[in-house]
This record gives C-alpha cells, structure tokens and sequence, in this order.
C-alpha cells in the first residue's frame, strides 16, 4: 500500500507504524504501547505491542488476506478470486479455522483479514471473529457492504472488528454495473452508515477501470460527504474474473492521470481539515510517482518521503514477506492474486511452518528480489523504493515471475534506463515488450 496521506500531505495516519516502522514514523510511532486493542470513545484503536511492530520491513510478519468463503451475494466482474453462489465444496470447517487462528495468533501476525466471496454469508464468522479477539489477533472485515443491517453493524462492534472496508465501483449505477446487482451501491452505502452509527472504522476499496475512474472526483466528494474515514483505490490485478477485463485495465496515461487526480483529492481533503486516509494498492510505482513530483515541489519532503519508501522497500517486503493468503480451500498463496501457486495446505501443515519454509522456491525468490529480478526493474533506479511492485502482475502477464511489472507508467528516461542500459538487456536476453 502507498499513503498518499501520509507521504504527499505528511498527516499521521493509523497504519504508519506497519508501512514505515518505528524510526520512519518519528513522532506516529506507537511501538510498545499496550494491550493491542483498546477502546477509545467506544472504538476499538490499535497500537502494536513491541512484539508486533517490525523494527526492519524484511522482518514483518505477514498480514493475512484470509478468503473465507467462496459464497458471495454480487457477481462483480473482476473478482480476483471468481466467488459466486454457495460456498465451496472444501471450506475449512468452525474447527479447522480456529486450528488456524491459534496458530496465526501463536505467530504473531499483526493482523487476519477475512474476506471472500462474502465474509458474512459465512454462518460461523462471528464465531470466528470472537474467538480471534479472544487470541488477541488484530482483525478486519473486507465486505461489499450490502449485508451490514444495523443489527449486523451491531455485531461487528461487539466482536471488536478494527476496521470494516467496503468495496464500491463508482457512484450509484457504475458501480452496479461493476457488482452485476442492481441497487448495491444504496445497500452498500446503508452499510457504511450502519457501521459509522456504531462508530465502527470504516473505509472503502475501489478497483481502478476505465469505466469509473471518470468518478474519482465524484468519488472524492462522496467521501467528504459521507464523513468516510478511509479510502483505498486498487491497480487492477488481472486474475481470476479480472482476466477478462483488458478492455477495462487502465494504459500507462490513464493511470497517471488517476493518480494526479487522487494526489489533488487528497490534499483538497487536508487543506479543508477532513483526517481522511487516502491509499493507492498493487502498484508501488505510485510511491515513486510521489517521491518525483515532491521533488519539484518540496525537496525537503521529497528527501523525508525517500526514507519512508526505502524503509518500506515497496514490493521487497510485500507478496511472500509482508503480505499472504489463505483461500477458501485452505490452500496458502503469496498474496490473494496468486492463486495459481499453492504454497501449501493448512490442513496439512500449519500456516506458520509453510511460511517460514526457507527452501519453498517461489518464497526464495521473493524473499530476495534483488537476485533474481529482470529487466528494466533490475536497473531501475528507484528499484530501492519500489522493489520491482507486483511480482503477481508480472507472472500473469510475462509467465515470468520476475519479468518487469508491465502496470510501470515511468518512462525510461525518468527510471535513467539509457542507451547503455537498454544495451546491456538485449545482450541478456531481458527485454520485455512493456504494454503502452
């Protein structure tokens, strides 16, 4: 994840002591404050206890996308992971579950997301969730939104959910186009409400396609209005249903003037006094992008926001260090777009033990990206910062988990790629034709 907040306006937001550690967040710094969970006015606040709180970004544990289930009650058509009615045949058991949640809380992972498909057409998920708090595991609802009655909102607050992100499309009917259900976009914002009146954390997810991304200020203006509290806006990845959305993916122009135009909402939010935290995910060129036009703006920040993002190292210590999966069957993945790699089986070897195996080759691998990146990535030379972005997009596209990641919108000159540079990869073999 990118901080725009953070790293373009410089504001303290909840998620500094993860992304940038205890020296990189200076004063935002929580480390050794605790219990885990506290409450605050009624909410549930984290701050990491200095046994979770990674003092290097290579030593984080990995925060857990954990899909819960496959059953989900829209039909959105770049689903990563392709959900639909009715559960899997092989879900992990209420027992099987709580089997993996002893073992992620005896593993300290800051925290365990539950996802889907549909988190909350799991029959057992408030089962689950206060046997999590019960472990003293940090945990998060990833939901649509269109099943958060207030009696649901209700519930999450008593099992001390952390933080509730909602995902929406667009304003009204885009985003249903996107959701393949008419009238998701009221039922989804009814549920951010129902989460607000509870004084539940609250947040939104947006993939970024050619079809909405004419909304983002629209979608700017919602948040102010809705008083949302966090917002963060996808690359899209192209697996599962979103393979099929390449008429849909954004080209190289396009998504810098997405990322223009969410620099400009997010300091229009700072400079009317709103606290919103605005994040861009699944493309770590946008910290990059950041760091460049601070530069021109603030070289003093720009030279604050550099240290932020090598602390971070970008996609150095995200799919396979800081970041993984659990799906629906039980199956362990780098991250949640990998699913065409099993890492191994929960119900055969605990999460723990699968992701500290140091001979797992595709693991290696992302555990030193230095040694076995290609291409313009290789030489680029913001590589510290970025860390090559997202291996996953990378597979998907090259078949090649080490190719350059084609969603890259910097140009050769601007990642000093010369003529020499260009030279030296066509002796090697290692030019990748990058899409425009």
């Amino acid at each position: 994840m990118i901080n725009i907040t953070k790293l373009y306006c410089g504001q303290v937001t909840p998620g500094d002591w993860l992304r940038y550690g205890s020296k990189g967040s200076g004063e935002n710094c929580m480390v050794g404050v605790t219990p885990p969970q506290a409450e605050n006015n009624g909410r549930v606040e984290f701050t990491p206890p200095s046994s979770t709180a990674p003092q290097k970004a290579s030593e984080r544990r990995p925060i857990v996308v954990w899909n819960i289930t496959r059953a989900c009650n829209l039909k959105c058509i770049h689903c990563y992971n392709d959900s639909g009615p009715g559960p899997a045949d092989n879900e992990l058991s209420t027992a099987e579950a709580k089997a993996v949640l002893k073992d992620l809380a005896q593993f300290r992972v800051p925290v365990v997301l539950f996802s889907g498909g549909e988190p909350l057409l799991r029959r057992d998920i408030f089962e689950l969730l206060k046997f999590a708090n019960e472990l003293g595991l940090r945990t998060v609802l990833s939901t649509n939104g269109t099943l958060i009655t207030a009696g649901v909102a209700k519930q999450i607050k008593q099992h001390h959910v952390s933080y509730v992100g909602i995902s929406l499309d667009g304003i009204g009917e885009i985003n249903d186009k996107f959701r393949g259900v008419a009238g998701a976009f009221d039922k989804a914002v009814e549920g951010i409400r129902n989460c607000q009146n509870k004084n539940i954390r609250t947040g939104l997810r947006l993939t970024l396609t050619k079809q909405n991304v004419q909304d983002l200020q629209k979608l700017f203006v919602f948040l102010e209005k809705e008083g949302i509290e966090r917002a963060c806006f996808y690359h899209l990845v192209p697996s599962g249903r979103g393979a099929e959305l390449a008429d849909q993916t954004l080209n190289h122009a396009q998504t810098r003037a997405a990322v223009e135009t969410i620099l400009a909402g997010t300091k229009q939010l700072k400079n009317t006094g709103r606290k919103t935290d605005i994040l861009t995910v699944d493309n770590h060129v946008d910290g990059v992008y950041v760091y460049r036009k601070l530069l021109a703006e603030n070289a003093e920040r720009a030279d604050d926001v550099w240290k932020l993002l090598t602390w971070n190292g970008g996609g150095l210590y995200s799919s396979g260090v800081g970041i993984g999966c659990i799906d629906f069957n039980g199956k362990v993945h780098p991250d949640q777009f990998w699913w065409h790699y099993d890492l191994g089986d929960v119900r055969k070897k605990p999460f723990s033990e699968i992701w500290t195996d140091d001979k797992e080759p595709l693991l290696k691998g992302l555990r030193d990206r230095r040694s076995y990146v290609k291409g313009r990535c290789r030489l680029c030379k913001f590589f510290d910062a970025c860390g090559g972005s997202l291996r996953v997009r990378a597979d998907l596209y090259y078949d090649d988990p080490w190719a350059p990641d084609p969603a890259c919108y910097l140009t050769d000159d601007e990642i000093s790629l010369d003529k020499q540079k260009q030279e030296e990869l066509t002796r090697i073999n290692e030019i990748f034709q990058m899409p425009e």
